[in-house]
């Protein structure tokens, strides 16, 4: 039955809790090969496993796609005991938990939304061993009965992962993070791994401070740079037209990244009536087609998905040939993390950034509209009070359905300031908002076998439904088990509000336990509501904010519109100020273009080199250390050479060698 439901749950699982041997021992590379099925680590991972096993506080910087899960899940099978995962992203969690179950690693998570019941359950089963990964979202740290539960478990590893949202300095900086320190003192003899994927010095710096890491500390970087990634900024008017050129030039995979929700269904039918198969992809989509529409494109039944930025954290499709972002987002650690999505199978691959000077305009109004008045931040945690019906004093940690459109409606609120309120008052730790993460409807059967036989015998519909339930869960009697109430219908011969209501009727008369599925954003409390004019700031921190939040925008600016090697000035940015040219993205592949062979270009920069390895010199005297039947091509060299920043014009006009 359960391959004809078709379930994922636990009811098509064995029934009882994973037991795992407290004495394993493998080793690092064994655990690799044994779980994983690879026959080497890839660069860093290895040095990064055993860094956590000699006990050390680790950081690790690795780009996308470079491998970052590995670094904590072969760790949790080389020590007795439970790795314990901080993510921010339900999806996230859920995928990897699945991909270790099907790896038979027992893994579980705990997230909101999730009952008190069914957290309650996991919890003691990761107390008694059941699991060896454990993933919490990082509110989840701040309650007492996670702390009281972590100070009981045998903890081998404490992970976090997107470590980065830590970090003020940072572009998605998540105050919940803040709270992860204090399980330091709950295990005290624990290390803890940082992974990340974009992260400056400055937010490299700051997430050790954060995490408290120790004095014997140890930071994996590995490059950024890409040698099979071409990026180009395209400066298009007309930029579905460009669109269009680019899917016809290149074959296979891609994905197109848009602003809004609205646009990504534009776009999507768009290259659909021109015979590019496209869907679109956003949070706002129920679950389930999300999920078809993901298995579509990653199947290659769709080649191109036009997303917003809730697509593709924690996917990996090695052979995506081209990332078109429509507008560039709103800092370039986004942009890079996007972008980066291209390529993974190390085969020649294009992340373009359509462009326009209007562009910059907008996202310069968006910075100004992503911060407002304190004022109007006040009315919409008023309002908020209003729609869940709250009472002062009350409310921390409880979680609500929210529908944010339905929120704007119902109070007459602009929708982008709105937005904008929730997020600050994200961020200063009052709230915690989610993106619709589906949690499948739970059933268990409360009742004894007399008691229950005597309830099927007066309900006629009830009867048909609970045979199905007991015929199809196991273990359905002694813990919740995940249902769909359509696929039930099905076999019970009736449509899924009915089966809906009949639970609803059981669960009244204490037959059983029944707990609808939620497919809605969550909003969760993280303090007490208090009364509008007692919400407080700290008006440093947002003007802070505010400052880092222009400054991602200037460095995103920048990029756009700075004549450079792409690749050089992404590298830099991330802390790698010395990398060569790319040699393919737009500005590289311009000197490619010219009459300038690559051996005559290379002798010319060497020969220009040692003219300026002394002083600067104007440009007519470099000119003149070459034949006059040279210069011609010398003068084209000395403007790449400035266009990619290996030479620069200081204030008097000379050209020096070096960075500018």
């Amino acid at each position: 039955m359960c391959q004809i439901l078709g379930q994922n749950s636990r009811a098509c699982r064995p029934t009882g809790k994973v037991t795992v041997s407290k004495n394993i021992t493998l080793e690092p590379l064994q655990a690799l090969q044994q779980y994983w099925g690879y026959p080497a680590f890839r660069p860093l991972q290895e040095d990064i496993v055993r860094s956590v096993l000699d006990g050390r506080d680790a950081l690790a910087l690795l780009p996308t796609g470079g491998g970052k899960s590995i670094c904590y899940q072969v760790p949790a099978l080389c020590r007795p005991g439970i790795c314990l995962v901080v993510s921010p992203l339900i999806a996230l969690m859920k995928d990897q938990v699945q991909q270790l179950q099907r790896r038979k690693v027992p893994a579980e998570a705990i997230f909101s939304g999730m009952s008190r019941r069914d957290i309650d359950r996991v919890f003691e089963n990761a107390c008694n061993g059941a699991y060896k990964v454990l993933y919490l979202s990082p509110e989840r740290l701040q309650t007492d009965l996670a702390q009281a539960r972590i100070a009981r478990m045998n903890v081998s590893l404490l992970a976090v992962d997107e470590a980065h949202c830590i970090s003020q300095w940072g572009y998605d900086f998540r105050p919940p993070y803040l709270q992860i320190a204090a399980l330091r003192p709950l295990l005290p003899k624990v290390p803890i791994l940082a992974l990340t994927a974009t992260a400056t010095q400055a937010v490299v710096e700051d997430m050790q401070t954060k995490l408290a890491f120790g004095s014997n500390a140890q930071i994996f970087r590995q490059s950024f740079r890409r040698d099979n990634l071409s990026y180009s900024v395209l400066y298009e008017d007309k930029k579905r037209d460009k669109l269009l050129d680019i899917f016809r030039r290149v074959p296979g995979t891609g994905l197109v990244y848009v602003r809004s929700r609205g646009e990504t269904k534009e776009i999507a039918h768009f290259l659909a009536t021109h015979r590019i198969p496209a869907d679109f992809y956003h949070a706002g989509l129920p679950p389930e087609e999300r999920a078809a529409r993901q298995d579509a494109w990653m199947s290659g039944k769709t080649r191109v998905m036009v997303c917003t930025n809730a697509f593709g954290m924690g996917i990996d499709k090695p052979d995506v040939r081209a990332v078109v972002h429509l507008a560039p987002p709103d800092a370039l650690e986004a942009y890079f993390q996007e972008a980066g999505r291209a390529g993974r199978d190390g085969k020649k691959s294009y992340a373009a950034l359509l462009y326009t000077p209007s562009d910059a305009d907008n996202l310069r109004r968006n910075v100004q509209t992503a911060f407002p008045s304190l004022e109007q931040v006040r009315r919409t945690y008023q309002a908020l009070g209003s729609y869940t019906q709250l009472a002062i004093g009350g409310g921390m940690g409880e979680t609500f359905d929210f529908d944010l459109p339905h929120f704007c409606a119902t109070y007459r609120l602009e929708h982008a300031e709105t937005h904008a309120c929730l997020r600050l008052l994200e961020q200063d730790g009052w709230i915690l908002l989610q993106d619709s993460g589906y949690t499948p409807a739970k059933v268990q059967i409360l009742a004894d076998r007399p008691t229950l036989y005597d309830y099927q015998l007066r309900n006629r519909q009830a009867d048909i439904l609970l045979k199905v339930l007991l015929r199809a869960y196991h273990s359905i009697q002694e813990q919740p088990s995940d249902i769909s109430e359509a696929v039930l219908g099905k076999y019970a011969n009736m449509d899924a509000t009915a089966v809906q209501k009949i639970l609803e009727a059981a669960q009244k008369e204490g037959v059983l336990l029944y707990e609808p599925r939620k497919d809605k954003p969550q909003l969760i409390f993280l303090r007490e509501r208090v009364a509008s004019g007692n919400l407080h700031f700290d008006l440093a921190r947002f003007q802070f904010r505010k400052q880092r939040a222009e400054a991602n925008i200037a460095s995103i600016i920048a990029y756009a519109e700075t004549r450079r090697c792409r690749s050089r000035q992404l590298l830099a940015y991330f802390d790698e100020p010395n990398s060569a040219p790319c040699g393919i993205c737009d500005i590289c592949t311009g000197r490619n273009q010219t009459d300038v062979p690559t051996e005559t270009f290379d002798a010319y920069a060497r020969k220009i080199a040692e003219v300026l390895r002394d002083e600067p010199l104007p440009l007519e005297e470099v000119l003149q250390a070459f034949a006059q039947k040279r210069q011609e091509l010398v003068a084209q060299v000395l403007d790449y050479l400035l266009d990619e920043g290996q030479i620069y014009t200081n204030e008097g006009g000379r050209l020096v060698w070096g960075e500018g």
